[in-house]
């Protein structure tokens, strides 16, 4: 939703901002975390209601995420609520992880696999897709057995699909032409 987009970037720049050599990482967890929270419809319905304070609303939110918050994001969650802005949360972090990411040089990479990836496997396969896209990646593993065998790499707007389902897929194109 681009005016999700349009709300959420200036949170995102401001604690970017805001951060200075503070661990960037460690922020966009916590950030993360809240959204997960604040994703929920009826958190959001409570939140919307007239008769709940800003405050009451920061002590849920926190509470459901049982972290413990850095100064500067928790004044980000509070202007957020403040501002009636809950449903942008998702959207503020995602866009702060990427700021995050650009600043490191690094991409958030979602690593499809027919089956799970044991700790040794994602190692060799992160240092593979590292070299083919020549940047550090952030990988994250998802089981999808309709892929029959192999893998497909999504990392940001580009996909690398070395799965068996793809090389059906080539070979039915090929023979129907």
């Amino acid at each position: 939703m681009a005016e999700l987009a349009t709300i959420a970037r200036p949170y995102a720049e401001a604690l970017s901002k805001a951060i200075g050599s503070d661990d960037a990482v460690a922020l966009a967890g916590q950030l993360e975390a809240l959204s997960a929270v604040a994703g929920n419809g009826q958190l959001r319905q409570f939140a919307d209601s007239p008769k709940v304070t800003s405050a009451q609303v920061f002590e849920l939110i926190t509470g459901v995420a049982r972290q413990a918050l850095s100064p500067k994001v928790a004044n980000l969650l509070t202007t957020v609520i403040e501002n009636g802005r809950l449903v942008a949360l998702p959207e503020i972090a995602a866009q702060f992880r990427a700021l995050v990411n650009a600043r490191s040089g690094v991409s958030d990479a979602t690593i499809y696999s027919a089956f799970a990836l044991d700790a040794g496997q994602l190692a060799d396969t992160c240092a593979t897709l590292e070299k083919r896209f020549g940047r550090k990646l952030n990988a994250t593993v998802q089981v999808d057995d309709t892929l029959i065998g192999g893998i497909r790499v999504v990392v940001g707007d580009e996909v690398l699909d070395t799965s068996v389902k793809a090389r059906l897929e080539q070979m039915k194109v090929a023979l129907t032409h």
